[in-house]
């Protein structure tokens, strides 16, 4: 009887000092402001940072709530933190232009042709080019034909290859997963996304999680990397949920 009472004691015990930690996180589930709750999430992580890793993030993740285009929500944070995100600014996208600029002179075969053979202009940052190009197709048959010839120049890092090269096999996966994620194409992403130099990477599960809904269970995986030494991966977890936010979910 002793030993069964000294049993049951120590069952007890084990529970009480697990406390908290014995309890599955929730994430920010269904039912949840999930906008808020994400966001509370990345800066939990973000604030154990040291303060001047935590100073240079705050510019980050206030630009990151200000692309839910909720200004309740953003003066909130701005409250909180004493930051402010930045007025929103028109860049040149250089790239966009280079593209246009191949297109006025040639068809699209001849776009082509040069980007696979890597010919002027496309001998620099052929890929984000091809993306461009991509976005600039004027149907969906011509985007799914620069998108095949992006997917036959990616993928993993070949022996014997030129670092620059493996390096840019695995940017045309980036920006195929980013391309497949505005489209809001799954078997694309997927397929995409394993050609990148980081599949498991945060960023590309908020991408992911755009297109089949439920961001907000990844608020667990954001909370587990507490304790990093870099700020990498709250930098992911920002830009990843940030075009969601922006964005917003697929279609279902």
């Amino acid at each position: 009887m002793m030993r069964v009472s000294f049993l049951f004691l120590s069952l007890f015990l084990a529970l009480l000092m697990s406390g908290p930690a014995a309890v599955a996180d929730p994430g920010c589930a269904t039912g949840k402001d999930e906008k808020s709750c994400m966001l509370q999430a990345i800066w939990e992580v973000a604030a154990g940072f040291p303060a001047d890793k935590r100073n240079r993030l705050i510019p980050i993740f206030m630009n990151t709530v200000a692309l839910s285009g909720d200004t309740a929500l953003l003066a909130d944070w701005e409250g909180r933190l004493g930051g402010e995100a930045a007025p929103p600014t028109e860049y040149p996208d250089y790239v966009r232009e280079r593209a246009e600029a191949e297109l006025r002179e040639a068809d699209w075969n001849r776009f082509l042709q040069r980007a696979q053979a890597g010919l002027p202009p496309f001998n620099i940052g052929r890929p984000e080019l091809m993306a461009a190009g991509a976005r600039l197709a004027p149907d969906v048959a011509t985007r799914q034909r620069v998108e095949a010839a992006m997917f036959a120049l990616a993928g993993p890092p070949q022996p014997g290859a030129r670092p620059l090269e493996n390096f840019e096999r695995g940017d045309f996966g980036h920006v195929l997963s980013e391309l497949a994620m505005e489209n809001c194409d799954l078997a694309a992403f997927d397929r995409a996304v394993r050609l990148t130099v980081e599949p498991e990477g945060l960023r590309y599960a908020f991408w992911r999680a755009r297109i089949t809904g439920g961001a907000g269970a990844l608020a667990s995986r954001v909370r587990a990397a507490g304790g990093r030494e870099d700020t990498r991966h709250v930098r992911e977890a920002m830009e990843g949920y940030g075009a969601i936010l922006q964005r917003g979910y697929c279609p279902a």
